[in-house]
């Protein structure tokens, strides 16, 4: 029986029911299956799960459900791009289970091998890892994640035969590999279908054994969520004392270093890396790229998630799935991660990923990010917007990862941090600040230990 269907309609054809579970690929809105998602929409089904990475924004990719009130529970890692979906979530109308991104990649790769559940070191100590069982290995806590299967998985792909062959083009890969095999019936997207034979068989990402119905979609917008190079109309207004913290993280980079730098100021870091020093730079979404990148390139990275932009012809450059990114994270290979914070304790605890009643972002890949790399660098300010201090003798938000951060680099100073709970020293201080400006505005004892 030809897998092949006419239009995103048909495809979802007798699969749909109230009160069911599908899971969705897609980054961002990289990747993402635009047209299946508008007819599952259009089917006007309630009461869904949806499981995936992210809930779209408003009005685009799975934010679209959320308008309508078709949607009953959303399990995602990262979720602060949709107003929407913030607003049901404070006001208690949406169920909502959170899921570190690595975890939530190989809980989808579990469900879809069979893999009842897994054990990983990241969320341990944490909020989501509250109630779960844990288990000690080699000395260290590890929590005991379940495998997710979904009734119906829906992906995008690039390129797909009639077959069900799918092939991704570089960072659109990110989870659908996955997801694509989690669901009892999987329902493929693409923007070109071919005939059987046409695509080269070592090139195939996902196997046509996982994909059920095949469609060529229409019309694709492939919109970004917001870009973040220096001079566009939606970045953040840069200030000399950000250029200044993220010259001041670029320090901590050493040649041959593979860095992962987070949102916000630290991804300005890769405007500094010194001449001279090869850096590769590791994204979630499944990128390598070696850095400082040639000028006349001005990579953007949200462009290449869009599929409008590629580095592939930079030498060293890299495409693969979020799980393989993750294996990468998880397992120690990442000797640098820079990440903003909300707070961070003199024990090296960090807070980035909530303000509960306030504010509802998720912890993305942050989670797996301080558990698994050799080293964690956080930038952030010093004080909040009140005026009370940000680094703390402990967090008083929900934390990310216990005892992970070595270095803080904020708009006043540099510390480190001492391990084992060895307390802070006061290691550097940014022009025009003294000692007592920052005994004054921590929250925390610490040593000083100045450097000349």
């Amino acid at each position: 029986m030809s897998k092949v269907y006419p239009n995103a309609k048909a495809a979802l054809e007798g699969l749909l029911h109230d009160n069911m579970t599908f899971a969705a690929g897609g980054f961002g809105l990289c990747g993402i299956p635009e047209n299946l998602i508008v007819a599952l929409r259009d089917s006007g089904v309630k009461g869904l799960t949806i499981v995936g990475n992210n809930a779209g924004v408003d009005g685009f990719g799975m934010g679209i459900l959320l308008t309508t009130r078709q949607v009953k529970k959303v399990m995602a890692s990262y979720v602060g791009e949709n107003k929407e979906f913030e607003r049901q979530v404070l006001a208690g109308e949406l169920e909502l289970e959170l899921i570190p991104q690595g975890t939530l990649a190989e809980r989808l790769r579990a469900g879809g091998a069979g893999i009842p559940g897994f054990y990983t070191r990241t969320g341990f100590g944490t909020k989501l890892a509250e109630g779960k069982e844990t288990k000690i290995f080699d000395g260290k806590e590890y929590v005991l994640e379940p495998g997710i299967k979904a009734e119906v998985s829906l992906v995008k792909a690039w390129k797909g035969d009639k077959s069900g062959n799918l092939v991704f083009r570089k960072t659109a890969r990110n989870f659908n590999p996955m997801i694509a095999t989690c669901g009892k019936i999987c329902v493929a997207e693409v923007e070109e279908l071919v005939e059987v034979g046409a695509l080269e068989p070592d090139s195939i990402h996902t196997p046509g054994i996982y994909v059920d119905r095949i469609i060529q979609g229409v019309n694709y917008e492939k919109r970004i969520e917001f870009r973040t190079v220096q001079g566009s109309a939606a970045s953040k207004k840069e200030s000399p004392i950000r250029e200044l913290m993220a010259r001041r993280a670029a320090q901590e980079l050493r040649d041959g270093y593979y860095v992962n730098l987070g949102i916000g100021i630290p991804t300005l870091v890769a405007n500094f890396i010194p001449p001279g020093m090869n850096v590769t730079l590791q994204s979630e979404n499944g990128l390598l790229g070696i850095g400082p990148f040639p000028a006349e390139d001005k990579v953007d990275a949200d462009l290449i998630n869009a599929g409008k932009q590629t580095i592939s012809t930079i030498p060293g450059s890299a495409f693969f799935s979020s799980s393989d990114s993750f294996a990468m994270i998880r397992g120690g290979h990442i000797d640098l991660s820079i990440l903003g914070a909300l707070e961070v304790a003199d024990n090296g605890d960090i807070a980035n990923w909530m303000v509960p009643g306030k504010m509802v972002k998720g912890p993305g890949g942050a989670m797996d990010l301080v558990a698994g790399v050799r080293r964690v660098v956080a930038v952030m300010e010093h004080c909040a917007k009140d005026g009370s201090p940000k680094i703390l003798k402990s967090c008083t938000l929900p934390i990310t990862g216990k005892a992970v951060v070595s270095l803080i680099i904020t708009d006043l100073c540099v510390f480190e941090v001492k391990p084992s709970g060895g307390g802070l020293v006061l290691a550097e201080l940014h022009p025009g600040v003294t000692v007592e400006d920052i005994r004054a505005k921590t929250g925390a004892p610490f040593a000083v230990s100045l450097r000349t």
